[in-house]
C-alpha cells in the first residue's frame, strides 16, 4: 500500500467547513434562486457560521491553550489553522454582508418587499415605530450603565445588544459614560409595519433600528453620543466528565445553563461602532482584533429566517410540493400487510414521511403488538411520533426508547421526551456512556398466528417530521427476519450488557463498519489490480477518515473508478496524478439538505448496496453506535441507484466539483441542464 504523507494529502476539516458555507452563500449569489429564498439562505449561511464558531473555532482556541505544539494530520498546529480560518471567515462574512446590502435588500424592494432604514422613515412611519418602542418595547428593556456597582453584565450567547456612550450625569451623579442595553430574546428582531404604513406591499424595520432611534429615551437627562449593536458568540460545546458521570440526564440538566455563559469566540458589532468601543468590548470579552467582525447590517441574520414566511409571495420562492406515498401503501394502508408482501423504501422528502409515523402509530394501537423499540437521536419538540410512543406505553405495551441526550443542541429536547416517555411506563435508556447512539432504527414485535414476528424501519435520517420535508434520507420498512434480528441484538447490546456478536447484515460501529468498509474498498481494488471493472460510489455528509482516504487513494491507483458525492467537507484530495486521479468528488447543493448516506460497490457486477447512518469520519467509526443496512430487494436496490447516485452524478446544475487543492468550482454545464432534485420532485412528489 502506498504510504501518504498526511500533511501532502488531507485537508483540514475547518477550511473544509469554509469551502462548504462559500458554495451555500452561492447559492444565495444565483439569480436562478428565488429571490426570497436567496434571502433564506443567506440566514443558513448565518447560522451554519455560528454553529463554526461555537464548536469548531472553539475546539481550535481550546487547542491552542491546552496543547499548542500539537500538529494535525494535514500537517498544521491549531494556530496556523486558526489564523486560515480567521481570513478566509472575514472575507466570508464580508461577501455575506456585500451581497445583502448591494444585491438582495435591492432586489426585493423592486418586488415591493422593503426594510425600512431609520433615515428614511415618512413622518407616518416615525411615528408608528415611536409608539411600537414606548408600548411594547421600553417596558421590557433595561439599561444598564456601567459602574462600581454596575460591572459588565454576562451577556448570552448570540444574544443581541447594545453599547452605549454617554454624556452628562445621571439621577444619582453617576457618569461612567458607557451603558449596556440587552434585547430580551422574547423580542421580534424584525417588525412588520402596517400596510397603510409602510407605503408598500411588504414593509419591515429591524428592532436594532428602532431601539436606536429612541435610546435616549432610557437614559434620561443624558446624552446619547453613540448607540451600537453587538453580539458575541460563546463556545457551545458541553464538557461531561464519564468519571463524574453517575446520572447523564441530572448532569446534563444542571450543564446545559452553561451552554449560554462559555468563553467568548467571536465579537461582532456594526459598522458605525467607534474604535473605543470595540477596544473596550474586546477586552470585556478577552478576544482580539482577530476576533472582531464588523458588518453592515443586524448583526445577526439568523433572525431573518422566518421573513420569507411573511411574505406571500409565492413567485419568490421555490414552488410547493406535496411529498408521493409509495404504491404499496396507497394499496394498502395496513403497514404490517404492506410490509408482509414485501420491503418497502422511502425516499424523503420526495416521499411523504408519514408512513413512517403511521408505523409507530399502528403499531400503538394495534393490540396484536407486544413490543416497541426506538432509537431517538433527533426528533424536536412538537413530535407526533414521540406522542404515539407514549400512548402505546400507557396502553400497556413494552417500549423501549434509546434516548441519545447528546444530540447537540438537540439536548434539552431530547431530556423533556424521556422524562414524558418514563411518566408513562416506557424503559428509558441513554445509550453507551463514551458512544452517542446515531444509529435509526425502529422495530415492532407483533403476535401473528401464535408465533412473534419483527417488523423493522431503519433510515439515514432522523426521527424528524420537519427535517423530513428538507433532508433528503431514505428509510426502509422490512420484516426480513435476519434483518430484523440483527436490528434486535443492536438494541439488546446497547440495553444490555453483552458482546457485539457477529450480525448477517448490518454493518455496525464501533464494531464492523470501519472493517467492513475498508473490506469492500479493497475488493474493488482486488479486482481492478486483475483487469476487471471496479466501481466505488459513496455519498454522504463527511469524508475525514484518515485509513478510509488511504484505502481510497491505493484504490484509485489500481484503476478503480470512484465517484464520491460529498455534501460538506471531505478531506481527501482527488485528481492528482499518480494518487487519485481516478477519483472525483462533488457537493450537491440546492433546495434540499442532502443528507442520505448511500455506498455502492460493482462487486463483479453483483451490486451491493449499503445505507446507513454514518458518514466516514472518526467519531461515526468509533465514538458512535451506527448502522449500516443492505438493500436486498432487486427492484428497490436499482431504485437506490436510479435516484440516489445516477441523478446526482449526472447533475450540472447545482453540482460543486472539488479541486486537488480543495476549492471548489460550479460544475460546466454542457448543453441541457439536470437538476437532480428537481428530478426526483417530479418523478416521486405527488402532483399538484
Amino acid at each position: 500500500m502506498t504510504q501518504i504523507p498526511a500533511s501532502e494529502y488531507l485537508i483540514n476539516r475547518e477550511l473544509g467547513i469554509l469551502e462548504f458555507n462559500r458554495r451555500v452563500l452561492a447559492q444565495a449569489e444565483d439569480p436562478a434562486t428565488p429571490l426570497l429564498e436567496r434571502l433564506r439562505f443567506l440566514c443558513i449561511t448565518s447560522s451554519n457560521m455560528d454553529e463554526f464558531f461555537e464548536i469548531r473555532v472553539a475546539g481550535l482556541k481550546e487547542q491552542m491553550r491546552l496543547n499548542p505544539e500539537h500538529v494535525g494530520a494535514e500537517g498544521l498546529t491549531a494556530k496556523q489553522v486558526y489564523k486560515q480560518v480567521a481570513k478566509v471567515s472575514h472575507n466570508l462574512v464580508a461577501r455575506q454582508y456585500e451581497l445583502l446590502n448591494g444585491d438582495v435588500l435591492p432586489a426585493l424592494a423592486a418586488e415591493g418587499i422593503r426594510f425600512h432604514r431609520r433615515n428614511h422613515w415618512t413622518p407616518e412611519q416615525a411615528d408608528w415605530i415611536r409608539e411600537f418602542f414606548f408600548n411594547e418595547l421600553m417596558p421590557v428593556l433595561t439599561p444598564i450603565g456601567l459602574d462600581p456597582a454596575h460591572p459588565f453584565p454576562n451577556v448570552l450567547n448570540k444574544s443581541l445588544n447594545f453599547a452605549v456612550e454617554l454624556a452628562g450625569k445621571d439621577a444619582f451623579g453617576r457618569g461612567s459614560g458607557k451603558a449596556v442595553v440587552q434585547a430580551p430574546r422574547s423580542l421580534p428582531r424584525v417588525i412588520q409595519l402596517p400596510h397603510e404604513v409602510s407605503g408598500c406591499e411588504h414593509g419591515f424595520v429591524f428592532l436594532s433600528s428602532i431601539l436606536h432611534a429612541h435610546v435616549g429615551a432610557l437614559f434620561a437627562g443624558m446624552e446619547v453620543h453613540g448607540c451600537y449593536q453587538f453580539r458575541v458568540t460563546r463556545n457551545s460545546d458541553l464538557f461531561i466528565d464519564d468519571e463524574e458521570n453517575k446520572n447523564l440526564r441530572e448532569l446534563l440538566q444542571g450543564e446545559l445553563p452553561h451552554r449560554h455563559f462559555g468563553d467568548a469566540v467571536r465579537l461582532e458589532v456594526a459598522d458605525n461602532c467607534s474604535e473605543e468601543m470595540k477596544d473596550f468590548l474586546l477586552r470585556q470579552f478577552h478576544l482580539t482584533r482577530d476576533d472582531l467582525y464588523q458588518v453592515r447590517g443586524p448583526v445577526n441574520l439568523v433572525r431573518l429566517m422566518n421573513v420569507p414566511d411573511k411574505v406571500e409571495r409565492p413567485d419568490l420562492k421555490f414552488p410547493p410540493f406535496s411529498p408521493g406515498m409509495p404504491a404499496q401503501l396507497a394499496r394498502q394502508p395496513d403497514l404490517f400487510k404492506a410490509v408482509t408482501a414485501g420491503d418497502i423504501l422511502l425516499h424523503h422528502p420526495f416521499q411523504t414521511f408519514q408512513p413512517v409515523v403511521d408505523f409507530i402509530r399502528q403499531a400503538a394501537e394495534d393490540p396484536d403488538v407486544l413490543a416497541i423499540k426506538q432509537t431517538v437521536y433527533r426528533t424536536g419538540t412538537d413530535s407526533e411520533l414521540m406522542r404515539h410512543l407514549i400512548a402505546a406505553a400507557q396502553r400497556g405495551k413494552e417500549v423501549t426508547a434509546v434516548v441519545e441526550l447528546l444530540a447537540r443542541f438537540d439536548e434539552e429536547a431530547n431530556i423533556n421526551w424521556a422524562e414524558k416517555l418514563e411518566a408513562a411506563g416506557a424503559h428509558v435508556v441513554y445509550g453507551v456512556v463514551g458512544h452517542k447512539t446515531h444509529a435509526k432504527m425502529a422495530m415492532v414485535v407483533r403476535r401473528e398466528n401464535g408465533k412473534l414476528k419483527r417488523y423493522c424501519h431503519l433510515g439515514t435520517g432522523n426521527y424528524h417530521a420537519r427535517t423530513a420535508r428538507l433532508y433528503t434520507d431514505f428509510g426502509l420498512l422490512t420484516c426480513n427476519p435476519e434483518l430484523c434480528q440483527d436490528v434486535n441484538d443492536v438494541f439488546q447490546q446497547i440495553t444490555g450488557l453483552g458482546d457485539a456478536g457477529e450480525h448477517t447484515y448490518l454493518w455496525q460501529s464501533p464494531f464492523t463498519m470501519h472493517a467492513r468498509i475498508i473490506q469492500a474498498i479493497r475488493e474493488e481494488t482486488e479486482r481492478a489490480r486483475r483487469g476487471e471493472k471496479a466501481v466505488i460510489v459513496a455519498k454522504m455528509n463527511a469524508l475525514l477518515e484518515p485509513r478510509v482516504i488511504a484505502a481510497l487513494y491505493e484504490a484509485s491507483q489500481a484503476g478503480v473508478q470512484i465517484d464520491l458525492i460529498i455534501r460538506a467537507v471531505c478531506a481527501l484530495r482527488p485528481g492528482i496524478p499518480g494518487v487519485s486521479e481516478n477519483i472525483r468528488v462533488r457537493s450537491i447543493l440546492g433546495r434540499f439538505l442532502e443528507h442520505h448516506r448511500i455506498f455502492y460497490f460493482l462487486n463483479g457486477g453483483e451490486e451491493v448496496v449499503y445505507l446507513a447512518s454514518a458518514d466516514w469520519m472518526d467519531r461515526n467509526f468509533f465514538r458512535r453506535i451506527e448502522t449500516g443496512f443492505p438493500v436486498l430487494d432487486a427492484k428497490l436496490k436499482k431504485r437506490v441507484i436510479n435516484e440516489g447516485i445516477k441523478p446526482y452524478l449526472k447533475d450540472n446544475t447545482k453540482s460543486w466539483e472539488m479541486q486537488p487543492d480543495g476549492g471548489y468550482r460550479r460544475r460546466a454545464r454542457r448543453g441541457r441542464g439536470f437538476e437532480a432534485q428537481a428530478f426526483l420532485l417530479n418523478l416521486l412528489a405527488a402532483k399538484i
